[in-house]
């Protein structure tokens, strides 16, 4: 017994020393960077959390309960990735929209998401682009069609000035 409790203090003292910096209410919040997108009328500023790093992009925005009005996430890829190539709703909680962007920005496919209930990843649809992209953007349910923004527009990140009319 003595030599089981030597072997298990040691891992939940490293288990719980991890599980103490993050607030298990809140999912963790990712860098956020100040982006635009430009339409042919107006521009609307947006803040982006930058899912750049695959294990990032695998938690997406699983378990949020909510997200600013002008607040998503964009996901950064290194390659371009083909139009088969989709996004998945399990364990997230809130509708989304997701913009395909090219590699200069432009948005080349616009998707409606709807949270999947199922405790099993299997059983939730994805949502693929339908184009060729190299970015994507997650913002709330109607973001985009209450904006104007469609196929052709642009998202600009970082910002730097450029949203500014």
């Amino acid at each position: 017994m003595k030599l089981f409790l030597k072997a298990l203090i040691p891992l939940l003292t490293t288990f719980l020393a991890g599980c103490s910096s993050v607030d298990a209410g809140q999912p963790e919040r990712l860098p956020i960077v100040q982006a635009c997108f430009i339409t042919a009328e107006t521009r609307h500023t947006v803040a982006l959390e930058v899912a750049s790093e695959d294990s990032d992009r695998q938690k997406g925005l699983m378990g949020r309960k909510s997200l600013g009005e002008s607040e998503g996430m964009v996901f950064e890829y290194q390659e371009q990735r083909r139009p088969s190539y989709g996004f998945w709703m399990f364990k997230t909680l809130i509708p989304l929209d997701i913009a395909f962007l090219d590699n200069q920005g432009v948005i080349v496919s616009i998707r409606q998401m709807h949270p999947c209930a199922s405790p099993r990843g299997s059983d939730c649809p994805s949502y693929p682009a339908g184009e060729s992209f190299w970015n994507a953007v997650e913002m709330n349910a109607g973001y985009f069609s209450a904006r104007g923004i469609r196929t052709g527009d642009r998202l600009v990140w970082p910002a730097n000035g450029r949203c500014q009319l």
